[in-house]
């Protein structure tokens, strides 16, 4: 048994081990020092004075007693990092209760021990410290530490693993070891989300008015420094995209070249192609139907075409159209990206859908949903109200 209490400013460690402590007074007359319990390491001039006192006496009481720390500034007591045989010292608060439960885990497992492999600073619990395990925290850990029925079922899982490909009769224990960890209680996160919830808010309400701004002034915008303005807010509203290329020239066979207006490139390195056009009320579907039916106008179905002939030409482009973006992009590509051309689909922006109506709207939801696989199709109301939708979410107060 391992008990500890305080003694002018000393924190002393009691072992009372089975039979007689005698041997541990033998042993540190002939040794340096002897091991306890796997885990603590005592000298013979860590023997406080009353064990001393006591083994000259031949009085044992069955314990022995160590100093095992002492209070230093900060009201921490600090145990040399030898008495834990570890590479660095602990300080542990003075409000801390202390119990052999800190420093021992199942199956002899020294806890510190483990600590100091995955730290390079002394180690601090509870207090005010700059760097510290608050006390909370490190009783949480101790909980969480696998006791004698975890290691054994996760010995289990891992035997069966193997033995389940060549004996039909295997117990699947992976399954049972995998379904005993969902039960225990998992850490939770810092919540990032509530973090930087209303940045967020202020950066999807910014571009909001700005796309608002700019479909009010659209007359005022050429079409190139609309599709630059257009870049920034897609930028910003997808941001796996990094960055936007323009003028990309692509190989279109028997040594001609087609001239992409943009790419855009993911953080993956894989691209994609955009088309970004001036809002028009009439671009999308065609004012009359046809047999019944609302079709395509006559700029989407351009810019559709247009899309599809340059997914088709950069996949047969491959391997020396990657090279080819790489180089000319470089300067504009963090060290060492690489581009990938793996599939690309297309992104295509134009039209209003404010002034349709049902079957309007029904029938050009059938056209997108055709090329959804390739081509995303987004009118500029279909932009306002998904902004509009992240901005209701994130002013409410469900997350």
């Amino acid at each position: 048994m391992i008990e500890f209490r305080v003694e002018n400013n000393l924190l002393i460690l009691i072992y009372e081990p089975v039979g007689n402590p005698e041997w541990i007074f033998k042993k540190l007359r002939k040794q340096k020092a002897i091991p306890i319990k796997k885990t603590f390491v005592f000298k013979r001039k860590d023997l406080f004075e009353q064990s001393l006192d006591k083994n000259l006496e031949k009085d044992y009481d069955g314990q022995a007693e160590f100093i095992f720390g002492k209070l230093v500034e900060d009201n921490y007591y600090k145990i040399n990092r030898n008495k834990l045989d570890i590479s660095k010292d602990v300080f542990i608060h003075k409000d801390i209760k202390i119990t052999w439960k800190f420093f021992i885990a199942s199956r002899g497992v020294s806890i510190f021990r483990k600590i100091d492999k995955l730290l390079n600073e002394d180690i601090y619990i509870g207090g005010e410290k700059d760097s510290h395990i608050p006390k909370e925290e490190f009783n949480k850990m101790l909980d969480d530490f696998p006791k004698e029925g975890e290691l054994e079922k996760y010995v289990d899982a891992r035997l069966s693993t193997v033995l389940i490909n060549y004996f039909n009769t295997t117990v699947d224990s992976e399954e049972k070891y995998k379904d005993y960890m969902n039960k225990k209680i998992s850490i939770k996160g810092k919540n990032i989300y509530k973090m930087f919830k209303k940045s967020e808010l202020v950066k999807y309400k910014a571009i909001y008015e700005e796309l608002k701004r700019m479909l009010k002034d659209e007359a005022n915008f050429n079409e190139k420094e609309w599709q630059k303005e257009m870049h920034k807010i897609i930028l910003l509203l997808y941001p796996k995209y990094i960055n936007v290329f323009d003028e990309a020239l692509v190989e279109a066979g028997c040594k001609k070249r087609k001239r992409l207006d943009y790419l855009l490139v993911d953080a993956g390195g894989n691209i994609d192609i955009i088309e970004i056009k001036k809002p028009s009320n009439d671009s999308i579907v065609r004012p009359t139907k046809y047999r019944n039916n609302y079709t395509p106008a006559l700029a989407l179905s351009k810019t559709i075409m247009q899309i599809e002939k340059y997914i088709y030409y950069l996949n047969r482009w491959g391997k020396k159209g990657e090279d080819c973006l790489i180089k000319r992009y470089k300067r504009k590509l963090p060290e060492g990206f690489s581009i990938k051309i793996i599939n690309p689909s297309g992104l295509i922006i134009m039209g209003r859908d404010n002034g349709l109506s049902p079957d309007q709207k029904s029938d050009f939801e059938v056209i997108r949903r055709k090329y959804k696989n390739v081509i995303d199709i987004l009118t500029y109301d279909d932009l306002l109200r998904r902004l509009n939708f992240i901005i209701s979410q994130l002013e409410s107060n469900n997350n």
